[in-house]
Formats: C-alpha cells, sequence, structure tokens
C-alpha cells in the first residue's frame, strides 16, 4: 500500500442537522480537517433557522414586510450561489416562503455591496438541504487550500462531494439505494471532484424530524407524489439545488432541465415506474 492510499485522517461530527464525515487520504495536510470542520460549522451557525442566526434576524425583519440588513459574508455568498441556481433550475428552486407557502425570490431584492435585502412582501428563507451541499462546497475548499489532494466528505446519506480520485485510482464509485428496497441500487455514479445530491419523498431521509416538505415554487403545493431525484456537479450547492428543481418540477420541465446533463441528472417515479426520466 502506497502513502497515497492512506487514510490520513477522519472528522465526525454533528452540524446542518445530520452527521457529517469528513475523510482525508494521501499525504498529510495539518489541520485540513479541522479548517473543513470550521467551515462547515460556520455556514451552519450562519443559515440555521432552529436557533438565533445571521437568517433568522434577517427572516424576522422581512417577515415583518421591512427591509432587512446583514453583513454576514455566509450568508450573502449563500444567496449570490441561489441566485445563479434560481437561473440554472429555470426558477424551480426557490428557498424562500412567503405568504400562503408559495416562493417568492423573483421579487427578492439583494444588494451584496449595502447589505440591504428588499421585498415586496413578507417572505423568510428556508435553505434546507442547499445549505449542507453549500457547506461541503466551503469545506472542500478549505481542504485543497490546505493541500489535500483526495478526500471523501458527506452529510449525511443525501449530500457528498469528493476531492480528486479515490485512494485505489480512478473515480470514487458512489450507488444510489433503492428507497423501498434495498437489496438494489437506483443507479450507480463515478464522481471525481464533483458532488452529489439526493432530494426525496420517500424513505428514510424524507421522514427525518425537522425535515421540511418539498414545496412546489409555481403554486405552494407540498409535493406528494413518490419519486427520487439525483443530481451531480462540479458544486454542492448546485447540486442540491438540481435535485430539489428535479423532484418538484412536472414532467416536461424535469425532462428539460435532464436534458442538458443526462448523465448527471436523474429522477425516478415510484407510483408510476414507467415515468423514470432520461433524455
Amino acid at each position: 500500500m502506497t502513502d497515497d492510499m492512506v487514510e490520513t485522517g477522519v472528522e465526525r461530527f454533528a452540524a446542518m442537522g445530520t452527521r457529517i464525515e469528513l475523510h482525508q487520504f494521501g499525504r498529510a495536510a495539518p489541520d485540513a480537517l479541522l479548517a473543513a470542520r470550521r467551515a462547515i460549522e460556520a455556514v451552519d451557525d450562519a443559515l440555521t433557522i432552529h436557533r438565533p442566526s445571521a437568517t433568522t434576524a434577517v427572516n424576522d425583519r422581512l417577515m415583518a414586510g421591512e427591509f432587512a440588513m446583514t453583513e454576514n459574508p455566509v450568508l450573502l455568498d449563500a444567496l449570490a450561489a441561489i441566485a445563479e441556481a434560481w437561473h440554472a433550475t429555470d426558477g424551480l428552486f426557490d428557498p424562500t416562503v412567503g405568504s400562503g407557502g408559495a416562493a417568492a425570490w423573483p421579487g427578492l431584492s439583494v444588494d451584496r455591496g449595502s447589505g440591504r435585502i428588499e421585498t415586496g412582501r413578507p417572505v423568510a428563507f428556508d435553505f434546507g438541504g442547499f445549505g449542507k451541499g453549500f457547506a461541503l462546497d466551503r469545506a472542500a475548499a478549505a481542504m485543497r487550500a490546505a493541500g489535500v489532494t483526495s478526500a471523501f466528505l458527506s452529510a449525511g446519506e443525501s449530500s457528498v462531494a469528493v476531492i480528486g480520485e479515490h485512494p485505489l485510482g480512478g473515480a470514487w464509485p458512489v450507488a444510489i439505494p433503492h428507497p423501498l428496497d434495498p437489496e438494489s441500487w437506483l443507479v450507480e455514479l463515478s464522481l471525481r471532484d464533483e458532488a452529489l445530491s439526493v432530494s426525496s419523498t420517500i424513505g428514510d431521509g424524507a421522514a427525518a424530524p425537522g425535515r421540511s416538505p418539498m414545496i412546489r415554487p409555481s403554486d405552494g403545493m407540498i409535493v406528494t407524489a413518490a419519486a427520487t431525484a439525483v443530481a451531480v456537479d462540479a458544486s454542492g450547492a448546485a447540486a442540491e439545488a438540481m435535485s430539489t428543481a428535479l423532484l418538484v418540477a412536472d414532467p416536461d420541465a424535469a425532462q428539460r432541465l435532464i436534458a442538458a446533463d443526462p448523465t448527471r441528472r436523474f429522477t425516478f417515479a415510484f407510483d408510476d415506474p414507467s415515468r423514470r426520466m432520461t433524455a
């Protein structure tokens, strides 16, 4: 076994409402795991809505119909990433909740320079799974900056990011289990410097305590159809946004998104297996 194949560190802790695992391989990179953990904890502190945070302070103002100000760089970076994700998903990914449950990102104004956030009606942010992908992006960046060339990062079983190649060479093999049949897989993928997100309305993850329901941005209705969506992207935040968009999209919209990257985007409809979508 060469030094490149050896696991040189692992960090396990709770954050973002789930279990975080960071595995580092190859040449030792002092303090890389600690830097990655601090990056994830900073995202958790900024984006959580389950305890006082920069996001809850903004939400309190926006829900009162007032403009909000924030100097939190993590929150401002997340809002910039969401603006890109909203366009990339044709508006299907929207982490805002307005009156009546409808999404409200199009009516929102964010001035990055001043930190001023405005909206025409009461609205609140709920970053959900996007926060996990965004946190893994920042953790991976911290590890790369520390010299790590091979690592596997996970936030629960639905959000994964990898750095470089597998310790044995080649891409990292990842299999997505069938939520109703533990003996089979939905799809097997190979990752190299990429992130993967799984969004589902069924299975253990969908029933996790505190998990918010999937809301369709167009009408604010909860998505109840039994389905799983899988997305791979160079960015964990983008992968999370895309898997959410695929799950809330109608069949035509989902097909358009999948056709843009058919080897990295999938949906599986379990109430009608014939509706598995491919380009």
